[in-house]
């Protein structure tokens, strides 16, 4: 069964179960803490470049770690601002709140509640893969950041899925990811930023490599039995996970895909 981005949990954290809640908040944290995202994050904040006194937007904050993490680089000199869609990611974020000068806000990335040019950069992170309309994301990125500033956006290629040891991957992927504009939201971001104006912008490509179906399951939802049995026939269900096991039994598991760092500048007026 398909689903439209929109359609997702993740896009729609409010409006589902207490219990569903808790467990993307759980998810978020797990992913958050795995080497392989630690690994993207550690090269975005590379391309980032976030200093000392800096105002800064993290938009799309989840749980709010990686506007924590901007605070404590921007010091009491800077400010960051943590926004995400949900009500109850932003109470999450709040509830951690480490007393470093972040801000927590509930909004829509593609409507901005903030003027013109109001921040030195802009940070976004696996947001543009649950969009409707990934472009008025980025120009909104782009409107809400001063002349000069830099838009830093992160985001999954899905449709990048490789692996080795187990069979019927590309139909599964096919399968579950609604859409070209979500499964390759990742590498389309780029093409978005230019589009929208932005200048000088730049791309690094980070695979991230599982090598046990459980660990793969940490960050990627096609290994989720219980979420693939509600998405897949049941046909293919138990196609693609009896490779999987078989797989696991033999030792040669290998899932790869790719996470797209896109940076880009707004011009000078």
């Amino acid at each position: 069964m398909n689903t439209r981005p929109t359609d997702n949990a993740f896009a729609r954290i409010d409006a589902v179960s207490a219990e569903m809640q808790g467990k993307i908040i759980d998810y978020l944290d797990v992913v958050a803490g795995h080497p392989e995202m630690q690994r993207v994050r550690t090269a975005a904040s590379a391309i980032f470049a976030p200093s000392e006194g800096e105002r800064l937007l993290d938009a799309g904050c989840g749980a709010g770690e990686v506007a924590r993490e901007l605070g404590a680089q921007v010091g009491s000199t800077g400010a960051v601002f943590a926004v995400d869609r949900s009500q109850q990611a932003v109470a999450v974020a709040q509830a951690r709140h480490d007393g470093g000068p972040v801000t927590y806000l509930a909004g829509d990335v593609t409507a901005l509640d903030f003027p013109d040019d109001q921040f030195d950069g802009v940070r976004c992170e696996r947001v543009m893969q649950h969009l409707a309309d990934p472009d008025a994301a980025i120009t909104e990125l782009a409107r809400v950041t001063r002349p000069g500033g830099r838009v830093c956006v992160i985001d999954t290629d899905w449709a990048s899925s490789v692996g080795d040891g187990f069979d019927h991957l590309d139909e599964v992927v096919s399968s579950f990811f609604t859409g070209h504009s979500a499964a390759t939201a990742g590498r389309s971001v780029r093409s978005r930023m230019v589009r929208s104006g932005l200048r000088e912008t730049s791309v690094l490509p980070v695979t991230l490599r599982f090598l046990s179906p459980a660990d793969a399951e940490v960050v990627a939802p096609i290994f989720s039995r219980a979420l693939m049995r509600e998405h897949l026939s049941e046909e293919l269900f138990d196609r693609f996970f009896s490779s999987v096991d078989r797989s696991a039994d033999r030792g040669d598991f290998l899932y790869a895909f790719t996470m797209w760092i896109s940076l880009g500048h707004v011009a000078l007026t």
